[in-house]
């Protein structure tokens, strides 16, 4: 009984993400006496979003078949995930993930801020690496300033802003001050501000979420060659001209052996907030065509929303300043759906740490 109860559970669908409990890498667990039955859920995906939905299903489901639901644990297990050949995932971070854009304008930069935090509010160990060099924005979309500590001289504490943690050039230097590096000089910083900074203190990070400069360039070339990466999210619009770019980069990432674990539809949908109208300015469908003709998901469509943009500005990012409002839960979903195509990866050889969550 219990395995078939086991069956039924790991089957059933997680509303959030719209794919089985078995799809997205859980492990249940079933021990019944006397019609009650304990049951336990291990998630390899952030938890935290989950648990009121997950128990009522899971009650349901047990009530159907004449057990009553006593307990149920929900346990969150992030593992490390397999990068590119002949590298092996940093020590102190489980899973970097990296998010590019063909071109500039996007949205990319608060797509990677807004993901980062839905991680994190769902209950991961989670950090961003401003990767743009020479047009660092992380610092003032979290609302950052002041200089990082360095209890050593050697390495470097992030700092931290709305439940993750940060670092970027842009916290280093003056804000005014242009970076006028080659290319050497500046994957040489991202290479330092990655190996230097102590990410996640003794538990370490879950994922790191890299923002990279727009484009296909040495920064790119640096993260995918050198720096084990667990996938890549890549963001668009709609608008043929932003995914004939988008697709240079899908490109890229495939060819240096970095997954791609999805794309992200920016501004897919703005809605008046007079008269409540939706239009489609940037076009539509155009994410959608090109994730079906390459074979991605596409993870989630972000609507084009004045109160994302303010936010942005105020260093309080939307996820943060109003978890409530359909954007927010916009990018909630998209995060969730980001781990669960990078828990279907295969997993990397090697020991790994638990994050766990009752």
């Amino acid at each position: 009984m219990s395995l078939e109860l086991q069956t039924v559970v790991s089957s059933l669908v997680l509303p959030e993400l719209g794919v089985t409990l078995e799809r997205a890498g859980a492990r249940v667990r079933i021990e019944q006496e006397a019609g009650r039955a304990v049951v336990e859920v291990v998630l390899a995906i952030p938890a935290g979003g989950f648990e009121n939905s997950l128990r009522s299903m899971v009650a349901n489901a047990l009530e159907a078949r004449g057990l009553q639901l006593a307990r149920l644990d929900l346990v969150q297990r992030i593992a490390a995930h397999e990068v590119q050949p002949n590298l092996s995932p940093l020590p102190g971070i489980r899973n970097v993930i990296a998010i590019g854009s063909g071109k500039g304008g996007v949205g990319k930069s608060t797509t990677a801020v807004n993901l980062a935090l839905a991680l994190a509010a769902d209950g991961a160990r989670v950090g961003v690496l401003d990767a743009d060099i020479y047009g660092p924005s992380v610092p003032a979309m979290l609302g950052l300033s002041g200089r990082p500590d360095s209890p050593d001289g050697k390495t470097i504490e992030p700092m931290r802003a709305h439940g993750v943690e940060a670092m970027s050039i842009g916290l280093l230097v003056d804000p005014d001050t242009p970076m006028i590096w080659r290319g050497p000089m500046a994957t040489s910083a991202l290479t330092q501000l990655l190996e230097q900074t102590r990410w996640g203190g003794e538990e370490g990070l879950d994922y790191l979420v890299v923002d990279l400069p727009p484009g296909t360039g040495d920064i790119q070339l640096t993260l995918s060659q050198k720096i084990p990466v667990a996938g890549a999210v890549i963001v668009t619009t709609p608008q043929e001209i932003a995914t004939l770019d988008a697709r240079k980069a899908l490109k890229m990432f495939e060819k240096v052996e970095v997954p791609v674990l999805g794309l992200v539809e920016n501004m897919a949908v703005h809605v008046c907030s007079n008269c409540g109208h939706s239009e489609h300015i940037f076009g539509s469908g155009g994410a959608a065509q090109m994730a079906e003709r390459y074979g991605v998901p596409l993870l989630g469509s972000l609507p084009l929303d004045v109160g994302i943009r303010e936010q942005g500005d105020a260093g309080r990012p939307i996820v943060a300043a109003d978890p409530d409002s359909p954007a927010a839960l916009a990018y909630r979903q998209a995060a969730r759906a980001m781990a669960a195509e990078l828990a279907r990866r295969p997993r990397a050889a090697m020991p790994i740490s638990a994050s766990l969550r009752d």
